[in-house]
């Protein structure tokens, strides 16, 4: 709620308690289907293997990378980056086969306004469209909110990228707009769109998420009972 000052201007809402946050750190976190563990070089074989299995590269068009052509080029880019401050990258590790199956980060990270984004999803063909897939993305959630107590937490995109923006408004983002000519990206321009999840949604949301991830929201052969979407409207 905006107050006015002295002046008779709005201003924003006063956040009398705020305190900046704690920096992320390299966690493990534990869910169902699967964890999250920070990204290491040990990873990388079993990573590289998982994303060799898919069909051709279309997963790598919206990456900020082009695909690695060996496993030693996929283990360097590994080791640059497994030890940053931010991105900070997590592996998702599959419960039952006890093998990394894709990653993610948390990334632009802002504990003094406590702002985070999520990004560098990579999810390979073991991991994309299984309630994994979804766990990956609603741990970290609980990571930023619950334990750290953020009070953003943003998604962006490539304009273009329509399975990124689809993925977005799934997990329960809110669209916000979009950013002309924000990047140049191997060699071709960016727009990008902006999603974000605020602290006061959250609660709704992980209500949902604990709803869809249940087993029991499951058939035999796996397949979901009610979408994630159909849960979030008896949250609201």
């Amino acid at each position: 709620m905006n107050t006015f000052n002295e002046f008779g201007q709005p201003v924003g809402e006063a956040l009398i308690d705020w305190q900046p946050r704690q920096h992320p750190s390299r966690v493990v976190l534990q869910g169902h289907y699967c964890r999250l563990e920070p990204l290491r070089v040990e990873h990388t074989h079993a990573l590289f293997s998982a994303y060799s299995l898919a069909e051709d590269t279309r997963s790598w068009t919206w990456l900020l990378r082009e695909p690695d052509a060996t496993a030693e080029e996929f283990a360097n880019w590994v080791a640059s980056v497994s030890e940053l401050s931010d991105p900070i990258h997590f592996t998702v590790m599959d419960n039952q086969t006890q093998s990394p199956v894709g990653t993610l980060s948390l990334m632009r990270i802002d504990p003094k306004n406590g702002v985070v984004e999520v990004g560098h999803v990579h999810f390979s063909p073991l991991l994309s469209r299984t309630p994994g897939s979804t766990e990956a993305q609603y741990l970290l959630m609980r990571y930023v909110f619950d334990t750290l107590g953020y009070r953003r937490y943003e998604w962006k995109c490539n304009s273009l990228n329509e399975p990124s923006r689809k993925a977005a408004l799934r997990l329960g983002f809110q669209f916000e707009g979009r950013f002309r000519q924000a990047l140049v990206i191997k060699g071709r321009n960016r727009d990008t769109d902006w999603f974000s999840i605020l602290d006061k949604e959250w609660p709704a949301l992980a209500s949902a998420f604990e709803s869809w991830l249940a087993t029991d929201n499951f058939t035999a052969d796996g397949k979901q009972k009610r979408s994630l979407e159909s849960w979030r409207e008896t949250r609201v």
